[in-house]
């Protein structure tokens, strides 16, 4: 699966073990040559199982041995890496066979960083680093790389393009990176679809029109999220109205699991899958009433 950081992970890791070669994605999922001692490399062959990122599901791994090839700089592998560990471009060698990552929820070192006013992706909705962000939605085509996502219009800044390019950073080789300088902007759009405002302000709208009883329609990851006033019977009935819901439950937004559980009864499962990655809605039962929330 690629959109994991799995390159990012095998490059520290490879490096680490003193290993030569190099790690690319391909068409088909992900292609490692290494050169070095038996030990270091049937050790990076454990831990691409063993201690796989986050994001990762590893559904199989094949190996070869293949001739390496010497040079005048020193030993190269055949795929032509000199002596070192590189992640090189991606090889787009065939028919795609290979699935991207679906869309996770903002990790919290990234929450952080929105909520840190000395931090300068303070407040910005896009911020997204290796463990976390869009994946799936972004895609145009694989291999994953920016240029196949509709990220590609957006050049990184030199501030980005350095924790892109650093292996002790989160974000190296994080395809979807971007800051307020360099990556997209919130815009606030009339029912026309007229830009009414843009940045901050357009969140500011956002606000008052939620408060003030009415339905925002949110582009988010995988498409539109409409959005009201939960408290506001007057809010939610319109939406039920526009959406010809009656009756049927709607998906409530809480800030975390506090604010969740104030709600609703949470188990321990149940406070598990909130808070996993993948952030996904969780059916469970009102204090008040016992209705299904």
């Amino acid at each position: 699966m690629q959109g994991v950081g799995f390159r990012p992970f095998v490059f520290r890791h490879a490096v680490r073990l003193g290993l030569a070669g190099f790690v690319r994605n391909d068409s088909s999922g992900v292609l490692i040559e290494v050169q070095g001692s038996p030990d270091a490399i049937a050790e990076l062959c454990r831990l691409l199982v063993e201690a796989a990122p986050p994001l990762a599901l590893v559904t199989g791994v094949s190996t070869e041995s293949v001739a390496s090839v010497a040079g005048e700089a020193g030993p190269r592998t055949r795929g032509g890496a000199a002596p070192g560990f590189v992640i090189t471009e991606s090889s787009d060698d065939g028919t795609a066979d290979v699935p991207v990552s679906v869309d996770t929820g903002t990790c919290a070192e990234c929450l952080a960083e929105i909520d840190d006013p000395g931090d300068r992706r303070f407040g910005y909705p896009f911020t997204n680093c290796t463990n976390c962000g869009p994946r799936y939605t972004i895609v145009v085509s694989v291999p994953y790389d920016r240029p196949a996502t509709t990220m590609a219009g957006f050049k990184m800044c030199d501030e980005c393009q350095r924790e892109y390019d650093d292996p002790g950073d989160r974000r190296f080789h994080a395809q979807p990176n971007a800051c307020p300088r360099c990556g997209p902007s919130l815009s606030y759009m009339a029912p026309d679809g007229s830009v009414r405002f843009a940045g901050d302000a357009a969140l500011a709208a956002a606000v008052d029109d939620l408060l003030g009883g009415g339905v925002v329609a949110i582009k988010g990851v995988g498409g539109f999220h409409l959005a009201v006033d939960a408290t506001s019977s007057g809010a939610v009935g319109e939406l039920r109205r526009r959406k010809a819901r009656d009756d049927k439950p709607f998906a409530v937004m809480a800030p975390d699991l506090a604010g969740a559980g104030a709600m609703v009864d949470l188990s321990g499962p149940a406070e598990e899958v909130l808070t996993s990655p993948r952030r996904p809605i969780v059916l469970a039962r009102r204090h008040r009433s016992g209705d299904p929330a």
